[in-house]
């Protein structure tokens, strides 16, 4: 037998690429699932299907859907939070056990394919868990971080929000939620491969950008029908313009640094993650501080309901009597 070929050992064959899209669910995200499907990266089964408000479909998985609302729940938080970071540990206890074998156990619904991509907004907010649990399914792991001009975002929650008949969110609760969700999906993707993309820029030419994201995370995303991408990614999708400044409506810049900078990260131009850094840590301390200052403003908001003007008025009178309406209490 010849040595040097019997110590040839056959080539590990390459993991499987669970491609994230990260970030604000109102940018984009949809359409850079449902592109990248169409440019070869498999979907998971049982989406989350077209309705009225987005009749192009939404390219998510339902399973992973409730997979988050589960854990969002079972730490007391939800995605409509303002927090950046967890605040509790599960309920019960196991830490994040539970949560990851249910994220393994979602990958191995997964169809077999070099590439998967998934989309779940939520899962910006839990982005440790769901990459720890695709690397114990066995998948390496790339993200692309969609990003939307805040104001146009904003727009599109409001106009969300009339379709379901809900409360339109005012600006400064659209905008805190833009920077948290965009801050996040930058943050926690810096150790993986990952690109940026502008919806403004997909829409503008798509296979510009599937070659932006093939070739940073050096994946192969190759068109499987031109005409059907072109078919789907119509200027149509774009239902709101924003060309002007940014609106900072905290007294800050936080929004229009971050929009700054990450426009440039998606053109390829030089830009600095240390502004991001910046922002995150002093929107962290005031969200803090805020929460807990409005938390503490509500409990004594609901014991003055109990103390009516009357009430008070009889309680005033009664401890007059009490100091029998001498001194300062005459």
């Amino acid at each position: 037998m010849d040595l040097e070929s019997s110590s040839v050992r056959p080539e590990t064959p390459p993991r499987p690429v669970a491609l994230f899209v990260l970030g604000f669910g109102r940018s984009g995200t949809s359409a850079l699932a449902r592109v990248l499907s169409l440019c070869g990266a498999a979907l998971p089964p049982n989406l989350l299907g077209a309705t009225a408000e987005n009749s192009r479909g939404f390219w998510e998985p339902r399973a992973a859907i409730h997979l988050n609302e589960v854990i969002l729940r079972s730490r007391g938080m939800s995605a409509y939070d303002l927090a950046l970071r967890p605040g509790a540990q599960p309920a019960s206890g196991h830490g994040d056990d539970a949560a990851l074998d249910r994220i393994r156990d979602f990958f191995a619904t997964l169809p077999s394919a070099p590439v998967v991509v998934i989309k779940e907004p939520k899962i910006t907010a839990l982005i440790d868990l769901w990459f720890d649990g695709a690397r114990r399914a066995g998948f390496d792991v790339a993200a692309v971080v969609a990003m939307r001009h805040p104001e146009e975002a904003s727009a599109s929650i409001g106009k969300r929000a009339s379709r379901q008949n809900y409360v339109r969110p005012s600006p400064e609760l659209s905008s805190a939620w833009w920077l948290k969700y965009t801050l996040l999906a930058e943050r926690d993707t810096r150790d993986v491969p990952r690109v940026i993309v502008d919806f403004a820029n997909l829409l503008d030419d798509w296979r510009r950008e599937m070659k932006r994201i093939s070739s940073a995370l050096q994946i192969d995303l190759d068109p499987q029908d031109d005409a059907a991408i072109d078919e789907f990614l119509t200027p149509t999708l774009r239902h709101h313009r924003h060309c002007g400044s940014v609106s900072e409506p905290f007294g800050t810049d936080w929004v229009n640094a971050v929009h700054t900078e990450l426009t440039a990260a998606a053109c390829d131009d030089p830009w600095d993650p240390g502004v991001l850094d910046r922002v995150f840590d002093a929107y962290q301390v005031c969200e803090r501080g805020f929460r807990t200052a409005l938390e503490d403003s509500q409990r004594y908001r609901n014991l003055n309901r109990l103390m009516v003007p009357a009430l008070v008025k009889v309680g005033l009178e009664v401890l007059a009597l009490a100091h029998l309406r001498r001194g300062t209490w005459a």
